[in-house]
């Protein structure tokens, strides 16, 4: 490789083009746009970084060359701070300045096909920043700086050597489009590359553990930003006329984001029901899956053997190759040997036959000098004429110019002004509509809101619910004596079970189309108070809401009235009033209070320690003297229990310790379960199918609690009784 370069001469074509470039630039009325493209220049002439200086262009097209740098010596970065497009694609740049940063007004920046390696640190101060195309460079990764481009829209990396991603790009949030080699890369993984710009970002917004925005939400910013700038360009606009022809090309380009954003919104929602049909493959995938991994295995195996194989042909072949390199280079050294003789022979022949070329050269002078005189004389008379012809032209050019421009700038001014005043009524009446979305949205949602709470607060519905789930806990416990007692080998008492099982079945069953009935009356009521509501009354859904939360059930009401003063006074020193409907509910009296502990305390909903230890001392002390008499008896019998019959079976509960449960007095009161609790032991409440997960589902009729969810979509029959299934009900723990 030779150590210094000439500079190469550009031809005519390329010299005239450059020349013509620059003049007209420098012609008045000239527009914002400098274009040198396609001049074979090596680097960038000085002249046009003072003319981008003083006309202040706007637009710098350098493409199709064959520059090495963008900044020649002697020259200043700075002198470009008004360009806001810079197109540099087709050259064999290898570096941007450092100081590339100072170029603040850039939005658009095109270094499509050259050699850049790296990116400096001052890329990320190009904040207005909004289109960057390194498509076919020679880039291995992305600086950390390139996360400040706040107004970044469009990115493209492609055809380079770039394999990760920094994860400081989520911070780009008005990024829209990116593009980049998806096979290659191994962070983001391919199969996240492949779906698209969302899909990154939403990778690396859960990577760094912050939320992912669309980029709808970040573009109102960048687009004010824009239109402030465009119309100080507008106003400057009436001194020049380039800047008039920036407005309407930033104005078109806003209008190609308008349709990029709608068709954003179109893809999101394929995307969703594409989420939607790749969900419901999962599982099938699965099986595919474990199936093409074990030919995997098997081809691995292979391959490698293959492999093997290869690796010792590969030996053989490298040795034959290497006798024939050496029996190549001997072959060469005489074909050298050979040339540098035959270029001494035909040097000798060059040398005599410029000679006879230099005599030919020297009799055909003497003639062209004299026929060149004549045509200097009467060339010089015909450009004397020419000339006088141009300045009179010129002069009647300027002056009409002067003329267009004035009438040119006058019509642009009007225009703008009528097509700002469009644009404020455009947007008035886009906030009047969000306004009337915004106060039907919010209408919707407390109707819905006053829903849930009135179903929430109805008596009727709660105690029917709390039914339901006393019943499925006793269908649970029933299920678990019935596989404890089978796998035992105690078959009896087993009608019985049997028999409670099929009646606390048939009885669930009537409380869910109780439950539905309730649903549907409550849905009916509040049909007939939307029909009563008044059409210009605002917020009436949220006034009924209040209402409904402030009120307390009737039921609650009578229940606290009938509490002891004392316990009440009580409950008021310990600044403990929120735990009164507890009590009330649960109808717990002094009595009551005797017989609990801390314990059942807790499970009623009494935490605090200290307020627990008070009620039962308070308890104990208010103990009446029978009382306590009947106690102590109770303590001495249970010193001295009777020890059962060694040869006695297991307890197992009769017909008669089983009782269907009954409805309560009032919706509020408790009912606990009938059901024998079976001991806990390994494997009790375990799927019966897979013997994995818990219990979940209650087949009906036969009321068994003896499978997971994911089992029990395959089950036809009952796998315990091997009855028909003809409902599921899903159980959830709390």
């Amino acid at each position: 490789m030779p150590l210094f370069f000439r500079k190469k001469k550009l031809s005519d074509d390329s010299q005239k083009r450059l020349e013509y470039q620059l003049c007209r630039s420098k012609e008045a009325g000239a527009d914002d746009i400098l274009d040198i493209s396609a001049c074979q220049l090596s680097e960038v002439p000085s002249s046009a970084f003072s003319i981008c200086k003083v006309l202040h262009k706007k637009v710098l097209i350098l493409h199709n060359n064959e520059l090495r740098s963008l900044l020649p010596k002697g020259c200043d970065i700075r002198a470009l701070a008004t360009l806001k497009v810079l197109d540099l694609h087709d050259n064999r740049i290898t570096s941007l300045p450092e100081d590339i940063g100072k170029l603040a007004s850039l939005q658009i920046l095109n270094l499509e096909k050259n050699r850049l390696k790296a990116l400096p640190d001052s890329f990320g101060d190009l904040r207005l920043l909004q289109t960057l195309n390194l498509k076919g460079n020679c880039l291995s990764e992305l600086p950390v700086s390139v996360s400040c481009l706040s107004s970044l829209r469009t990115l493209d990396l492609s055809d380079n050597n770039i394999v990760q991603l920094p994860k400081t790009v989520a911070h780009i949030r008005t990024l829209e489009s990116f593009t980049l080699d998806a096979a290659m890369m191994t962070y983001p993984p391919a199969s996240v590359c492949t779906e698209g710009t969302e899909s990154i970002q939403r990778f690396l917004c859960s990577e760094l553990g912050e939320e992912y925005c669309p980029p709808s939400q970040y573009l109102l910013p960048v687009l004010e930003n824009d239109c402030g700038k465009q119309s100080s360009d507008c106003w400057d606009g009436m001194e020049e006329a380039w800047q008039n022809k920036f407005s309407d090309y930033a104005r078109r380009k806003q209008q190609k984001q308008e349709e990029k954003l709608a068709f954003e919104r179109h893809l999101e929602e394929r995307q969703k029901e594409h989420t939607q049909l790749l969900l419901s493959n999962n599982s099938r995938k699965e099986n595919i899956l474990n199936s093409v991994r074990q030919e995997q295995e098997r081809l691995e195996q292979g391959v490698s053997q293959q492999q093997r194989a290869q690796e010792a042909e590969r030996l053989l072949v490298l040795e034959k190759v290497r006798q024939a390199e050496d029996n190549i280079s001997s072959r060469i050294s005489n074909m050298l040997m050979d040339s540098n003789r035959q270029k001494k022979s035909t040097e000798f022949l060059q040398a005599m036959e410029e000679d006879r070329i230099h005599t030919e050269h020297l009799t055909a002078i003497t003639q062209e000098e004299a026929n060149s005189l004549r045509k200097r004389e009467v060339a010089a008379a015909m450009q004397k004429m020419l000339s006088d012809s141009c300045a009179m032209s010129l002069l009647q050019e300027a002056s009409d110019c002067r003329r267009q421009s004035l009438v040119s700038e006058a019509s642009r001014s009007i225009e703008n002004l009528d097509r700002k005043f469009d644009k404020m009524l455009s947007l008035q009446a886009l906030d009047k509509s969000k306004a009337i979305a915004h106060i039907l949205q919010e209408e919707e949602m407390q109707k819905a809101a006053f829903q849930a709470l009135q179903l929430q607060k109805d008596a009727v519905h709660g105690y029917i619910r709390n039914q339901i789930k006393l019943i499925e806990g006793e269908l649970m416990q029933l299920t678990k004596l019935e596989i404890k007692r089978r796998n035992l080998n105690a078959e009896n008492l087993q009608e019985v079970l049997v028999d409670q099982r099929t009646a606390l079945s048939d009885l669930l069953q009537q409380l869910l189309k109780q439950r539905d009935q309730r649903e549907q009356e409550l849905r009916q009521i509040l049909a007939e108070i939307e029909r009563k509501s008044e059409s210009n009354q605002q917020n009436y859904w949220m006034i009924q809401y209040q209402r409904l939360l402030d009120a307390k059930p009737v039921s609650l009401r009578v229940q606290e009235a009938d509490i002891e003063k004392e316990l009440v006074s009580l409950l008021c020193k310990l600044s403990a009033q929120h735990y009164l409907p507890i009590l009330a509910h649960h109808r717990v009296t002094a009595e009551a209070l005797r017989h609990m502990t801390s314990s059942d305390l807790k499970k009623l909903g009494i935490n605090e320690v200290g307020i627990q230890r008070t009620l039962l001392a308070w308890a104990q002390e208010h103990q009446p003297q029978g009382a306590c008499e009947a106690v102590q008896q109770e303590e001495a019998a249970e010193v001295t229990p009777s020890a059962p019959p060694p040869s006695s079976p297991p307890f197992l509960p009769s017909t008669s310790t089983i009782q269907m449960p009954s409805p309560p007095l009032t919706p509020g009161t408790p009912v606990t379960p009938s059901a024998p609790s079976p001991v806990e032991g390994p494997g009790s409440s375990e799927c019966v199918v897979c013997m994995e997960t818990g219990s979940q589902v209650i087949f009906l009729p036969c009321g068994h609690v003896c499978c997971c969810q994911v089992c029990s979509d395959a089950l036809q029959n009952c796998p315990l009784c091997r009855g028909h299934i003809s409902q599921r009900i899903r159980l959830f723990h709390s």
